[in-house]
């Protein structure tokens, strides 16, 4: 079964990462650029089969913006350039460092909505992303393409129970501040000093009372305009920043 990586920055990453997950780089005709160049000099390096094909090959093989290049790879070989971690893993990361930020994000379907949080945790800087196994988006091609690369970057760590591993973490000294929008403490009033678990709520629903209620903090972001809430995604750009400011200005 082959499986698909569409897109500039995904496809790079996985040819820097782990080429030997790549069957065959599919390239646009024509297309020249110094970012097609770096792929095919990157996938010639590797010994990856190139092929040239049309814009209407192309648009039949993925949905979604390829940007002229798809990459060909097997299911085993696609979990393998994924950078996932087990809960035992990212327990053994935290001893690491004294003050880490991971993301947790609870039931997060959408696959854009994972593809821009898991960009926005490599952009921050964030240690691990940790998602539940039953009821959220997984990685998938679109998720790849949306990440940027950051699907071969940032740590996915996939829970069975995501109120027991959150508990785990606190037993390991992270805090968990949960991003709510009732919430009476604002993001920009909390101390964001030690480890930190960041957890968001699902897309319409928002956090689960499970989750809620194993929250060590509640905040939420204040909002001066006429709508209530902020996409998941565009939230959790936020939230990460804000925390990694603090921070930085200690």
């Amino acid at each position: 079964m082959t499986e698909r990586a569409f897109g500039i920055h995904s496809v790079l990453e996985i040819l820097k990462r782990d080429p030997r997950s790549v069957q065959e780089l599919l390239l646009l005709n024509g297309r020249l650029d110094k970012r097609a160049t770096a792929l095919l000099q990157r996938a010639e390096a590797a010994a990856v089969p190139v092929q040239r094909v049309s814009r209407a090959e192309l648009d039949q093989m993925v949905e979604g913006r390829h940007q002229g290049v798809v990459a060909l790879l097997s299911s085993a070989q696609a979990i393998s350039a994924d950078l996932k971690w087990s809960e035992a893993q990212l327990l053994a990361a935290l001893k690491s460092s004294e003050q880490v930020l991971i993301l947790v994000l609870d039931g997060v379907t959408d696959p854009h909505n994972l593809g821009a949080c898991l960009r926005s945790a490599d952009a921050a800087g964030a240690l691990a992303v940790v998602i539940p196994k039953d009821k959220a988006a997984d990685v998938t091609p679109v998720v790849r393409k949306v990440a940027c690369g950051a699907c071969e970057t940032v740590p996915l760590v996939r829970v069975t129970n995501l109120a027991r591993t959150l508990g785990v973490l606190k037993e390991a000294g992270v805090w968990v501040y949960g991003a709510a929008g009732e919430a009476n403490q604002s993001l920009y009033e909390v101390s964001a000093s030690g480890s930190i678990a960041l957890v968001m709520g699902s897309e319409g629903r928002g956090l689960r009372r499970l989750t809620r209620d194993t929250c060590d903090f509640l905040v939420s972001i204040p909002m001066a305009g006429a709508v209530s809430s902020l996409n998941v995604s565009v939230a959790t750009g936020v939230c990460l920043f804000e925390l990694q400011r603090q921070r930085r200005c200690r």
